[in-house]
């Protein structure tokens, strides 16, 4: 599953959720911190596996 990382604009608070597509996509996602809804997604890297080698 994808780990999707957020800001919160109220309070400065980054966090992370491991969560599938389709739940990322019917979700309103809030801060743990300070249960603001002022968040946004960050733009993060990600690291792959395959079966063959380059």
């Amino acid at each position: 599953m994808p780990v999707y990382e957020f800001k919160c604009h109220k309070c400065d608070h980054n966090f992370s959720l491991v969560i599938s597509i389709s739940e990322y996509e019917k979700r309103k996602f809030t801060c743990p911190k300070c249960k603001s809804e002022k968040v946004k997604r960050q733009l993060s890297s990600f690291q792959t596996i395959t079966s063959k080698k380059s």
